[in-house]
C-alpha cells in the first residue's frame, strides 16, 4: 500500500514539474495585469497562468480559473487556450483526486490540440505540439494511478517522442521518469533504473531542479533492493537540493522516506521526527492524500511500539482523510490496521466493526476493478468506430482524387482491380478468422480442463488441511479465476499478467503439497511490456512438472520457468528437477495418461493454428535432463512467434 502510494506522487511530482513554481507575488502581479488587460485572447492566458500558478498551494483556486479561461475560450473560439484551460482543470482534479474527470479533461485537451495541429493556426506549431505532449503525459499520471500500466506507458512514449522531436529537454528528463516510474511499479527495477539514470543525466546537464525528484526516485530503487545504505546516500543528496528550492510536495514525500529508512533501522525517535515533519508539510498544502499515507505510517510505527492508543488515533485521522477524498486503497489499509489495533486491546466490537469495513472497502476496489474494465472496453469501442470512420472517409477522398485525375476509362479499370482486391482479401480475412475461431475454440477447451483441476486441488486441499487453512487457498484460487476468466476471451494475454497468474498458480500448489517444492520465475530484459502470448498455454505444463515430476520426488523440489527473446522468437521453458520423464510415463500409463494427452494434444493443435495464423514457427521441445547418464529432471521449451498486444 504505502509502495502505491508512493508512486503516486511521484508520478504526480515528476509530470507536475513541468510547469514553473511561482509566489503569491506573482499570482497578484498577474491579477493587477487581468484587470486591465482588453484582447479576448491576452485575458484567456492570464486566466490560465494564475491557474497554473494556484496548482500546488490551491487546486480549488486552480479549478474556478481554469473554468472562466475555458468559457471565456469557447466565446471567443480561441481553442489553443481552450486547451489549456482543459489541461489545468485536469491538474486540479489529480491533486483532488478526482481521477475519472482528469481523465476527461485531459482527453478533451488532446483531441483540441490534435485539431490544431491538423488545422491552418496562428500558433506555434512547437507551442501546440507541446500542450499535446502535456495532455499525453497528464493522462499518463491518472492511468498510473488506476494501475493500467500499459496505457500509462503508451501515453508517457507519445509525450516523449514529442518531446524528442521538439528538442526540449527538461521536458524529456520529466518523460524518462515518468517511464521509470511505472517500470518501477511492474517491479523492473532493471528498466526503472536504466530511465532514472537517463533522467538524472539530463537534468545536471541543463540544471533542472526536478534533479531531487530523481535522486528520490533512484534512492526508493536501492531501498526496495535491499541496499539501504545507498538508498540514504541518494536521499542525503536530494535533501540538499530540496532545500534549495521550493518543491514541498517533494521534501514531504522524502521525509516519508526517510522515515520509512529509520523505521526500518529501528530508530523509532529518528523515524516519528521524519513522519511528523512530513505530515506537517502534507497538511500545509492540504493534501490529504499524503497526509492520509504519513498518518498510516504513523499508526503502524506506534503500533510496532505497542503503543496502541497513539497507532489507533493516528490511524482514525488516515482514515478520515482518505474517505474524505476517497481513496479506497488507503481505506482498506486503514480499516484493517484498526481492526488489528482495537483486536490488541480485546475490544473485539470495534476490531469487529472494522474488519466489515476492511471487507467492504475490498469488495469496492473488486467493483471497482470490474468497472474500470468495462469502461477500458468502451473507451476501445469507441476508439474502433472514430478509427473506422476516418478509415471511411480517407477512402472517400482517394476514390475522388483518382477520379478527377485518372478519367473514367481508367476509373473502370481501377475498380475491376479494386474488386479483386477486396475480394483476395476478403478470402484471406475470413481465412484468417475462420483460423481464430479454431483457436478460441481449442482455448475454451482448455478452460473446464483447468477449471476442473482447480477444483480438484481445493477438494483435495480442504481434505488434507481443514477448512481454516483452505481460505487461504480459496482467496488465492479466486484471484487466479479472476485473471483467467478477464483474459479467456482474448486471443493473447500480456506477459507480466500471465507471470502473475503462474505465480498464483504455483502458490496454490505449494499450500496444497505442503511446500513440496520452491519456484521461480524469470523474464529478460528482452522481453517488451507489450509482448503477449496465449492464455493457458503454459499452464498444463506446469501442471505436469508438479503432478509427474515433484509429486512421486522423495524430498523436495525446484521449477524453473523463464521467458526471453532469442533469434525473433518468444522463448518460453519450463524446467524441473523431478523424476525425469521415463519415470513419470512408467508411474501413470492407466488413467493418467488419457489426461496428459488432452492438454498436450490441445497444445499441439493450438501450436499448429498460431504457425497458420502468423505464418511464423511455433514449436514444442520436451527434454529428459541427464547428468552423468543419470536422470535429473524434466525439461520443456516453448518456440513461439512474437506477438504484440494491440
Amino acid at each position: 500500500m504505502k509502495n502505491i502510494n508512493s508512486i503516486s506522487f511521484l508520478l504526480f511530482l515528476t509530470s507536475m514539474s513541468v510547469f514553473s513554481q511561482s509566489s503569491a507575488t506573482e499570482v497578484d502581479s498577474l491579477k493587477r495585469v487581468l484587470s486591465v488587460v482588453k484582447i479576448d485572447t491576452a485575458k484567456v492566458n492570464v486566466l490560465n497562468s494564475i491557474a497554473d500558478k494556484y496548482k500546488e498551494s490551491n487546486p480549488d483556486s486552480t479549478a474556478f480559473y481554469a473554468v472562466k479561461a475555458a468559457a471565456l475560450a469557447q466565446h471567443t473560439n480561441y481553442n489553443f487556450g481552450l486547451a489549456n484551460a482543459y489541461i489545468n482543470s485536469g491538474n486540479s482534479n489529480i491533486i483532488l483526486g478526482n481521477y475519472r474527470q482528469a481523465n476527461q479533461y485531459f482527453g478533451k485537451a488532446q483531441a483540441v490540440f490534435e485539431m490544431l495541429l491538423n488545422a491552418d493556426s496562428e500558433i506555434e506549431i512547437k507551442r501546440i505540439q507541446n500542450g499535446l505532449a502535456r495532455a499525453f503525459a497528464s493522462q499518463g499520471i491518472v492511468f498510473s494511478q488506476e494501475s493500467n500500466y500499459y496505457m500509462a506507458l503508451e501515453m508517457y512514449q507519445k509525450a516523449l517522442k514529442i518531446y524528442l522531436e521538439i528538442g526540449q529537454k527538461i521536458n524529456i528528463s520529466k518523460a524518462y521518469n515518468n517511464i521509470g516510474i511505472v517500470y518501477k511499479s511492474q517491479q523492473n527495477t532493471t528498466k526503472a533504473l536504466e530511465y532514472f539514470k537517463k533522467a538524472f543525466q539530463l537534468q545536471e546537464e541543463i540544471g533542472e531542479q526536478t534533479a531531487a525528484v530523481t535522486l528520490t526516485n533512484i534512492g526508493v530503487i536501492y531501498a526496495e533492493q535491499g541496499n539501504k545504505e545507498q538508498a540514504l546516500q541518494y536521499y542525503l543528496k536530494a535533501e540538499k537540493l530540496f532545500e534549495k528550492m521550493d518543491n514541498k510536495r517533494g521534501f514531504a514525500l522524502l521525509n516519508n522516506y526517510f522515515g520509512d529508512y529509520y523505521k526500518a533501522q529501528k530508530d523509532y525517535a529518528t523515524a516519528t521526527k521524519y513522519y511528523t515533519t512530513a505530515l506537517s508539510m502534507y497538511e500545509e498544502m492540504q493534501s490529504k492524500f499524503g497526509a492520509s499515507l504519513v498518518l498510516y505510517n504513523l499508526g503502524q510505527l506506534n503500533a510496532d511500539l505497542k503503543k496502541y492508543d497513539e497507532a489507533i488515533a493516528f490511524t482514525i485521522k488516515s482514515l478520515d482523510y482518505a474517505k474524505a477524498i476517497g481513496i479506497l486503497d488507503q481505506t482498506y489499509h486503514s480499516e484493517k490496521l484498526l481492526s488489528e489495533l482495537y483486536g490488541y486491546k480485546n475490544n473485539l466490537e470495534l476490531s469487529f466493526f472494522h474488519y466489515k469495513n476492511y471487507i467492504a472497502a475490498r469488495d469496492s476496489i473488486t467493483n471497482q476493478e470490474n468497472n474500470k474494465k468495462i469502461l477500458r472496453s468502451e473507451m476501445e469501442s469507441e476508439y474502433k468506430r472514430k478509427t473506422a470512420i476516418l478509415s471511411e472517409q480517407s477512402k472517400r477522398n482517394m476514390q475522388l482524387t483518382i477520379f478527377s485525375i485518372i478519367g473514367v476509362f481508367l476509373l473502370s479499370g481501377l475498380i475491376f482491380v479494386t474488386y479483386n482486391r477486396r475480394q483476395i482479401k476478403r478470402r484471406l480475412t475470413l481465412q484468417k478468422e475462420v483460423a481464430e475461431y479454431e483457436q478460441k475454440a481449442l482455448h475454451l477447451q482448455m478452460n473446464p480442463h483447468f477449471v476442473f483441476n482447480c477444483l480438484g486441488s481445493i477438494s483435495s486441499f480442504i481434505v488434507q488441511n481443514g477448512t481454516d487453512s483452505a481460505l487461504k487457498y480459496l482467496s488465492k484460487f479466486s484471484k487466479l479465476m479472476r485473471l483467467t476468466l478477464e483474459y479467456s476471451k482474448g486471443s493473447l494475454i500480456p506477459i507480466d499478467k500471465e507471470i502473475e497468474s503462474l505465480q498464483n498458480y504455483l502458490e496454490l500448489e505449494q499450500l496444497r503439497f505442503h511446500n513440496k517444492f520452491v519456484f521461480s520465475i524469470q523474464s529478460s530484459d528482452k522481453v517488451e511490456f507489450n509482448m503477449g502470448i496465449p492464455p493457458l498455454l503454459i499452464q498444463p505444463f506446469v501442471e505436469n512438472a508438479i503432478l509427474h515430476g515433484m509429486v512421486p520426488k522423495e524430498g523436495n523440489g525446484k521449477i524453473d520457468v523463464h521467458f526471453d527473446v532469442q533469434n525473433g522468437q518468444f522463448i518460453c521453458s519450463i524446467a524441473d528437477d523431478g523424476i525425469g520423464l521415463s519415470k513419470s510415463k512408467h508411474l501413470k500409463e492407466d488413467s493418467v495418461t488419457a489426461h496428459k494427452s488432452m492438454a498436450l494434444e490441445i497444445t499441439k493443435k493450438r501450436l499448429e493454428i498460431m504457425e497458420a495464423t502468423t505464418l511464423k514457427s511455433a514449436q514444442i521441445e520436451i527434454q529428459e535432463l541427464t547428468n552423468n547418464n543419470e536422470v535429473i529432471g524434466t525439461k520443456v521449451i516453448l518456440r513461439l512467434p512474437i506477438q504484440y498486444i494491440q
